[in-house]
């Protein structure tokens, strides 16, 4: 009997099941850009007891495992060779048991407070002079959001009948300049020009996008490849790094060959869509203990949508942002159906009843069946993008994902994301340059429909959801 392919995820967790992160000093970020809650295992706020060989995971995300060390504070000398000590351990330890990023967190000085101590000195001083080696270190200045309130605390009368918004600007630029004085510039005297930091605050939610972003980035230039997908996989708050990891994912194996894929021969396209299904339904990693994702009933719901969407002759997908049908204005949508309970959700019939036509076909070389696998990647990574943004983290039900899923097809966006598949299907001509082409129409499409950090943070503001459930 011939064995079912395997998603290109499964190889990969096996290479580095979990990011790794050392923190060195209190912060409570951890639980907003991993998306694990308050009652998490991740407890490393104990001050005093914090032992950095101890390995914490949390139940809501198994894709992250954290160390934790107390900061280079004053009468804690010791610290810094137990961190350099452990550093040096975990270099020694195989690809899985790396350390992929440090994380050295300070609260962001004001008020004349005084920024770094002795130890972090060092610390630094040994990462500039290569110590530490490749691991990234990180600086973290949080508690932004203080040192904002004491600059509008002393705001003068010259600020008098100025705008709110004109306001808000100038004191973003008295920031910036405390920081550059107060933290950059001193942080660049013991670790070098080229230290990476970020300035946070979970009362800035884009702040987190932007950290999770930078260690990304870093991480991918300095450890394995693998390293570098995982680190956009355990994180839960920037779905760009998602689509990333996604097409890192994608290029590896089956999204490069979906004309002719010798692994999905004699199959059946239901077979062979679970394999697809599986790697982008892991890459978004939800907090989804009851596995509706990987349910049949959500599954026929999307191939349902593959054999179902329909579009209109006159459909400009060009024209989508200008229209004000984006991707921010299908989300607000969908938020705002789920800030109180509702009758239940209805999907169509077929969704939930039958497989539909595209899962009984045996793949096949072939542009329908080219032209079915695009359609039924994009529209599964756009409803998974949608579901990201609305769920914040939060452990899914079945009333969200139906939601993501009626809206999304009830949206400009379903259609267009057809009409641009179909045209790449029709100027499709050399069978040697299908594949590049077809993986990069991939990632346009997908890419096309994208939200910043800054449009999330303010739609998650204005519209907190009801999490109730219902039956698919």
């Amino acid at each position: 009997m011939k064995l079912l392919p395997l998603p290109t995820t499964s190889g990969m967790f096996e290479r580095c099941p979990r990011f790794r992160i050392l923190v060195i000093g209190k912060s409570s970020l951890i639980d907003h850009v991993f998306g694990v809650g308050t009652d998490t295992t991740v407890a490393h706020d104990q001050r005093g007891k914090a032992n950095i060989d101890t390995q914490f995971t949390s139940p809501h995300n198994d894709r992250f495992v954290l160390h934790d060390s107390k900061g280079f504070e004053p009468g804690e000398e010791d610290n810094l060779e137990l961190v350099l000590d452990f550093i040096r351990r975990r270099k020694a330890m195989p690809d899985k048991d790396q350390l992929h990023a440090i994380w050295l967190c300070f609260q962001t000085p004001f008020a004349g407070g005084r920024f770094l101590e002795t130890g972090a000195e060092k610390f630094l001083t040994c990462k500039r002079d290569g110590r530490l080696g490749d691991i990234p270190v990180i600086v973290v200045l949080t508690k932004y959001d203080m040192l904002v309130d004491d600059i509008e605390l002393n705001l003068d009368d010259s600020t008098d009948g100025l705008s709110d918004e004109a306001i808000k600007e100038l004191v973003k630029d008295k920031a910036d300049v405390e920081i550059r004085d107060n933290c950059i510039i001193p942080l660049e005297r013991f670790a070098g020009s080229d230290i990476p930091h970020a300035t946070i605050s979970i009362d800035y939610k884009e702040t987190l996008a932007g950290l999770i972003q930078l260690t990304e980035k870093r991480v991918s230039k300095h450890s394995t490849p693998e390293a570098g997908v995982m680190t956009s996989i355990a994180q839960r708050v920037d779905s760009g790094l998602k689509i990333k990891a996604l097409i890192e994912v994608g290029k590896r194996r089956y999204w490069k060959a979906l004309r002719s894929c010798p692994s999905f021969k004699d199959r059946k396209m239901w077979d062979c869509l679970d394999v697809l299904h599986t790697d982008i339904v892991e890459v978004w990693n939800f907090r989804d203990p009851q596995m509706y994702l990987r349910s049949q009933e959500f599954k026929k719901l999307i191939i349902d949508m593959v054999d179902g969407t329909q579009v209109g002759p006159t459909a400009d997908p060009d024209k989508t942002v200008a229209t004000g049908f984006s991707m921010v204005g299908t989300v607000a949508s969908i938020a705002s159906a789920l800030v109180v309970p509702a009758a239940p959700v209805m999907v169509p019939l077929a969704a939930s009843a039958v497989l539909g036509v595209l899962g009984y076909d045996m793949y096949q070389t072939s542009d329908v069946v080219l032209q079915r696998f695009m359609t039924y990647i994009a529209h599964l990574t756009l409803v998974l993008r949608t579901l990201f943004i609305v769920s914040e983290s939060r452990e899914l039900t079945r009333r969200a994902i139906k939601l993501a899923a009626s809206f999304y097809r009830a949206s400009p966006m379903s259609g267009e994301v057809v009409i641009r598949i179909q045209d790449h299907i029709r100027q499709l001509t050399f069978l040697d340059h299908a594949d590049s082409d077809t993986l990069n129409k991939i990632e346009e499409v997908i890419q096309f429909y994208k939200i910043d950090a800054a449009d999330m943070s303010k739609l998650r503001e204005k519209h907190p959801v009801d999490v109730a459930d219902e039956p698919w």
